[in-house]
């Protein structure tokens, strides 16, 4: 590391988010690293995304996808044509800050049992607030439900530099997450059948069965807008975090402890559901 950099390809998935593109990508093109790669895969847009990148920022390499493939299908077409040492899998909707990647490719680089990383998190809108989607780093409870380091059900902690040692984790983000681009494909990328959402925990969850380790790095920090695919509150968003739960679930745990914990997330589930109804949400 000190005489060479592993190369890096940050690779921003892209549906119809031109808004996001001409906002955020100032601050990726900004980016301050030696081997870097920018590449914009785009989901069969229909609102000029492909061709604002094209007349605007002609060294940003982009994929076209066939079609809207989701998040996780989306990036396992892409990334089949990146070659790179580090991925960054990066939401549309994020800012970065200069030195961004340099502090996760020192950690990943310098622990070769890491396998996935990523950068705090926190809020566009309000910057001294963890964002909900990451915060800090990521676990899921004794039931799979999920929470971050920064961040329990729908609240999100100020951020006073609680979090600002660099920790193993259970997932990273995938508004920003890095990891060494051969274990992506060792593990055969996301699950395309998730489509959207829980799928980087999900990837992260095989890794660690691979016996690799999932970090947070805070030393190393973005601002995510959140929300820019499917806004909270979505019925289509809620079906997806509990259906990919489930299977989430099905798929990393075995024996009598899935069929337990199954079991209770359905009922736990339908309790949700019905408090939903009684309260009026979608």
């Amino acid at each position: 590391m000190a005489d060479s950099f592993p190369s890096v390809a940050v690779v921003i998935l892209n549906w119809n988010g031109q808004s996001f593109l001409e906002k955020f990508l100032p601050s990726v093109n900004a980016t301050d690293y030696p081997d870097l790669r920018i590449y914009v895969a785009d989901n069969a847009s229909g609102d000029g995304s492909v061709q604002f990148v094209q007349e605007n920022y002609p060294k940003i390499n982009i994929i076209q996808n066939s079609g809207n493939l989701g998040f996780a299908g989306g990036y396992n077409e892409a990334l089949k044509k990146v070659a790179a040492d580090y991925y960054v899998l990066l939401n549309s909707d994020v800012e970065v800050t200069k030195g961004w990647i340099l502090p996760v490719i020192r950690l990943m680089h310098g622990n070769p049992v890491i396998g996935a990383c990523q950068p705090k998190i926190l809020s566009y809108q309000d910057r001294n607030q963890f964002e909900y989607a990451g915060a800090a780093g990521g676990w899921i409870d004794r039931w799979g439900y999920s929470f971050c380091r920064g961040r329990i059900f729908d609240t999100t902690e100020s951020d006073t530099g609680q979090y600002d040692n660099a920790a193993k984790v259970f997932w990273a983000s995938g508004a920003a997450f890095f990891i060494k681009a051969e274990l992506y494909h060792q593990a055969g990328g996301l699950d395309a059948y998730f489509f959207a959402h829980m799928e980087e925990i999900d990837l992260c969850w095989r890794l660690q069965r691979m016996g690799y380790q999932i970090w947070c790095c805070p030393q190393s920090v973005v601002y995510h807008v959140g929300g820019g695919s499917l806004a909270q509150g979505s019925p289509y968003k809620m079906f997806l975090n509990f259906r990919n739960n489930l299977i989430m679930m099905h798929k990393n745990l075995a024996g009598s402890e899935r069929f337990i914990i199954i079991s209770a997330r359905f009922i736990l589930d339908g309790m949700a559901a019905f408090r939903s109804i009684i309260k009026g949400y979608p």
